[in-house]
């Protein structure tokens, strides 16, 4: 049930959100052409494989590793990139990957398959990739990207033994809050 009210939810909001969708969308063709949307294969749960949405906010020919691993990282996000990951807009395709069932709105943010090995196994060692991967988690309105992967998955690990509809109303709020405030966003 909670499943096809976020699908509903989701598609509501990518509905609601077309002239923002569109807005982003001409950003990026103008300043660096197609592809708009920025394709990353990444755990879901139970280590399946899926695609995850995101809005580009890197220049073509990038190298895809985590932008906190670029020693400078502003030679590769684009001008309005800095904007739309500080405002978390580059994840707005991700209602997609809710629609498609991959996501929800709430759960540890899935894994890169290319780089994020370790953070794999650790959840791995906690059961944490039992969970469905989600647009916002407790470890991103605790920490964000100051989190070193040991402090991730101890945060999704709480979120594991810990997960409610209070818990869960939590995340929403601070998430809010991390967005609005700025806070522990670092690209």
């Amino acid at each position: 049930m909670l499943s096809i009210i976020e699908k509903l939810i989701a598609l509501l909001l990518l509905a609601l959100l077309q002239p923002l969708f569109l807005l982003i969308s001409i950003l990026i063709i103008i300043s660096d052409g197609f592809p708009i949307i920025y394709i990353q294969e990444n755990y879901g749960k139970n280590h399946k494989k899926f695609y995850l949405y995101k809005f580009r906010t890197m220049k073509q020919g990038t190298p895809e590793i985590p932008t906190e691993e670029f020693s400078e990282p502003e030679k590769y996000i684009l001008w309005y990139g800095k904007f739309l990951r500080k405002f978390s807009l580059d994840e707005l395709p991700q209602l997609l990957n809710i629609i498609q069932g991959e996501m929800h709105f709430i759960g540890p943010r899935p894994c890169m398959v290319k780089n994020e090995e370790i953070i794999k196994n650790l959840r791995e060692e906690k059961g944490i990739e039992k969970l469905k991967p989600g647009i916002t988690g407790w470890a991103q309105v605790n920490g964000r990207d100051l989190n070193s992967f040991s402090k991730k998955v101890e945060l999704d690990e709480y979120y594991l033994k810990n997960k409610s509809l209070k818990l869960d109303l939590l995340i929403i709020l601070k998430t809010f809050k991390v967005i609005f405030m700025q806070k522990n966003i670092s690209h």
